[in-house]
Parts: structure tokens; sequence; C-alpha cells
């Protein structure tokens, strides 16, 4: 009787010490990969990792080519390697240098259907938006947003939704410090986001983040002859000059009903792919995802940046152990220096509160193969295709630079959105291995899946499959179905997430400081 088959190993670069399992491994079964084969030592889980050689205690261990951790214990062949024998410790990571990459050439212009707004953006939806200056409002924008939803947005058939955003964040913090001017920017950049048609902010009266104060700073409540003929000028109310809650419904009302039929004559029209500002993120991390979603993502991304269009990565301490490999992608030195010291500064930040950036990925992404941060950033940055890397922006930077860019965000799924949304990005790609559903009005959040098994376990929270081209499906052709549905989706095609009616509790904007 002869042994079946053996099970071939994924193996993702010439050097790697170590192969995926593409489906559970019992002890004992035979494995190959490279001409070789060996058995099991042990049980090992689908998207785990195999030892293909002998590897001392101390020894660096590579996967897609570069070094993801070092030996803990003595690793044999066949061994499964993950955190029981590989460790996340310091390393030198050298790139390069600064290596521009050729762009991807555009073979064929492209258009989708958006809104093109005063300032020259142009939006995927057309909502109306009720901000909360501070938690303190949050009850009286969420009132406010459930009535015009209830009473007046049946009869205004061009207007998506309305979208309270709302926050636990607004007072209890230093007048002038770092929060407070990132509160700002963030409901600032919803407010004139492209996606949004028109705004209400609601303030209570008393707060540090004075509701008129902060739409004056960020130059949102202008003056009509400064503002200019046809911008988006946001009503601003206070809770407590209105008289209370239920006056301040009142009058958010009557100028939400105003503002409703401003908002619904807007219009789609073709736009070229340029006017797209796709924030990029990946949330509930397998070892799929570096193997399937986030490297057909980043093919998908090219394409679009060859045509114009902004392609953002963030989640700086998902990225961290690969930021050599974005470095070295850099169009100038200075692009490159600003990443690299946003990594340090992450060092330190971390250390500050006594942890590592070894703490990040988390024990779903551990039980989904994932075993240090150096392993989870390779595959990470395939999300950012082969682009050059034309700039790095702060948390909630308006994001201009067409091609590839890089925002400093935190690796949680709604901190970095909401600093991705509140620079400009009108549609968002977001992969997960282990089911993440999050979503975000007014933009569209379209989820991928980096396996099968996920996408047929959760098909109403899912938008595409990438888990095929674990099947044979080459990684191209992903590719093509990813560009296509964001094309779709930025034409007006709804999500799984808006189709649930997901996403009103995910602005979470990047908080460091005290409470006081």
């Amino acid at each position: 009787m002869h042994d079946p088959q053996p099970i071939a190993l994924l193996v993702l670069g010439d050097r790697d010490d170590v192969g995926v399992a593409p489906c559970p491994i019992a002890a004992g079964a035979a494995a190959a990969a490279g001409g070789r084969s060996f058995r099991a030592r042990t049980d090992v889980p689908a998207g785990h990792k195999v030892a293909l050689r002998d590897l001392a205690a101390g020894h660096p261990v590579r996967k897609y080519g570069e070094v993801i951790g070092h030996a803990s214990a003595p690793i044999l062949a066949g061994d499964w390697v993950h955190t029981h024998n590989l460790e996340a410790r310091p390393f030198e990571r050298q790139g390069a240098g600064s290596r521009p990459v050729a762009p991807e050439s555009a073979a064929e212009q492209r258009t989708f259907d958006g809104y093109l707004r005063p300032d020259g953006r142009v939006g995927t939806r057309n909502y109306l938006a009720v901000l909360a200056s501070t938690n303190c409002a949050a009850d009286a924008a969420r009132l406010l947003a459930e009535r015009l939803r209830r009473e007046a947005l049946p009869g205004f058939a061009h207007v998506d939704g309305i979208v309270a955003i709302t926050h636990g964040l607004g007072c209890g913090m230093a007048i002038g410090g770092r929060d407070l001017r990132v509160l700002r920017r963030c409901l600032a950049g919803v407010a004139e986001h492209p996606n949004v048609g028109g705004a209400i902010w609601l303030g209570l009266g008393c707060e540090v983040n004075a509701v008129e104060a902060a739409a004056r700073e960020q130059r949102i409540l202008r003056p009509a002859e400064v503002a200019g003929a046809g911008s988006r000028r946001p009503v601003v109310l206070s809770i407590q000059a209105c008289g209370g809650v239920r006056p301040a419904v009142e009058a958010g009302f009557a100028a939400g009903l105003r503002m409703l039929r401003e908002v619904d004559a807007a219009r789609q029209t073709p736009r070229p792919l340029a006017d797209l500002t796709v924030g990029t993120n990946c949330g509930g991390s397998d070892a799929c995802s570096g193997i399937t979603a986030n490297p057909a993502l980043g093919l998908a991304g090219d394409r679009l940046g060859a045509r114009g269009a902004r392609w953002v990565l963030a989640e700086t301490p998902e990225t961290y152990g690969a930021e050599h490999l974005l470095a070295e992608r850099a169009r100038t030195p200075d692009v490159a220096s600003k990443l690299l010291s946003r990594m340090r500064w992450w060092e330190r930040h971390t250390a500050s509160h006594g942890t590592t950036m070894d703490a990040n990925p988390a024990p779903g992404n551990k039980a989904g193969g994932i075993t240090t941060i150096y392993e989870k950033a390779l595959g990470a940055v395939t999300k950012g295709g082969s682009m050059p890397l034309a700039a790095v922006y702060d948390y909630a930077e308006r994001v201009a630079s067409p091609g590839l860019s890089f925002m400093d965000t935190p690796g949680h799924d709604p901190v970095s959105v909401t600093g991705l949304v509140a620079g400009g990005c009108n549609l968002i790609a977001f992969t997960t291995g282990r089911g993440s559903c999050l979503a975000f009005p007014p933009v569209p959040v379209l989820k991928i899946a980096t396996n099968s098994v996920l996408f047929e376990a959760m098909p109403g929270d899912m938008d595409l499959d990438a888990g095929v081209a674990l099947r044979g499906v080459p990684l191209g052709e992903v590719a093509d179905a990813i560009f296509e549905a964001l094309i779709a989706v930025a034409s007006g095609r709804r999500t799984r997430g808006e189709e649930q009616g997901l996403g009103e509790h995910t602005f979470v904007p990047w908080a460091l400081g005290p409470v006081l």
C-alpha cells in the first residue's frame, strides 16, 4: 500500500525556510516542497507554517524571502513553526536605499459614475452628515439623524443616506492639545468629504471642542462671501443655545430639510479613475492574507495608480518589519526618511507603555497562522502593489499625491479607517481572513475574503472571494475582479455592509493624551 500523494506546501520565496500548509496536515503525513519531501512531525493547521529544513535555535526564519523571526528552539524539517518555536527579535532591516519603481502604464482609460463637488473632488456617494462635536451631543445627533431618515429621507431619491458621526471625545482633553487637533481634523474631514453633500454640526455649548470654534478653525464655517458660490457651508447648532435637546433636534430637522433639497440635486456623471482615492486596510488577517487578497489588491492598486488614482497604505504597526521594502521604493530620500521616522516613533511609543510592536498580532491572527509582526507586515505591505511611494501623511491629513502614499495610523481597524476617510478616501478596500464586518458610511467599504471557507461561511458580509487563488485561479484574475468591483462600488453598487446598514459607530479618532 502506497502513501497518498504528498501535500504540496506553498513556498512564497526562493530563500524561504518554511512552507504554508494549504489544508490541515496530520502528524506523519507526507508533504513536499521544492522537490523535497518529508513527513509532518506534528499536526499542522491549515494556513500555518511547516519547516522545510533543520534550523538551530537563534537562526533567522524566512518567509516571503524575508526574515519573519528567529527560532526560539531547535526546529526540524517537518515541524509546525509557530509561537512555540518562533519569536520576534529585533534585527537590522536594510533595504537597497531609495529605488523608485517604474509605474505600470495604463492600457486604456476607464471611468466611474461620481459626484463632482465645488472643490473639484469627486464623491462615490451622496450623504447628509450629522456630526457631534462632543460625546455630550452624541444622543442628540443620533435622534436628529433618525428623525431625518424616518420623516424626510424617503422624499429624496438621490440622497444615499443620512449618517450620524458620533464619538466618545470632545471634552476632558487638553485645550490646544494634539488630541483636540486630531478630533477637529477628523470631523472637518467628514464634513467636507466628497461623499458628503451637506453637514450639520451639533455641539453642547460648553465643551472643549466648542462646535463653532472647531468649524472656524478648520475653515469649515466661513462667511458666504469668502466661501464662494456653491460651497457646502454647514449648519452649526448648540444644544444649550437652542434651549435643550428637543429644540436643537427641531432646529436641526428644519435645517436638514433645506439641506436635503440641495444634496438631492446632485447627479452622478462619468469621471476618470484619477478622481478615486482608495484607502486600504486589513483586519482579522490570517496566513492567506499575504498570499491571496493583499497581493491581488496591490495589483489592482497598480492599475488604478497607473490611471492617476490615489492609493493609500496605512496601519503603521502592521507594516513594521517590512518598512525597508517601502522605503526603497520612495520617490525621494525625504519620503523614505519620514516613513522610517514614524516607525522609530512607534517603537518608542509602545515601549513607553510597557509593550512591543510584536504585541500587534491578535489571537485571531495567530489562530489563522500569523506568528510575528514581521510576518504580518510582509503580507500587509503587498496591498501597496509595486508603485513608487510618493508621500507619507500624518493621521487624517488630506491625501493629495497620485499613486501610492502612506498614512500613519494605528492598526486598530476603526481608528485607521477613520483617519483614511478624514483624509479624503472616497472608497475603502478591506481584506480579512477571519471575518471583519467593518463598514463606514458615508464611504463604501469593499470587503475581500482571503479564503473561500470564510467567504462561504459569511456570504452576507463578504463582497469578494480572493481565496480562489488557492484553487488555481491566477492572482492576476483575482486582481481583475477586485479592480472591476472597485469601479462598480465607486459608481454606486452597494456593498454588503451598506446593504445591512452597518458602520455608524465606526468613527473613532485616534486619541493619545490624558483624559482630564
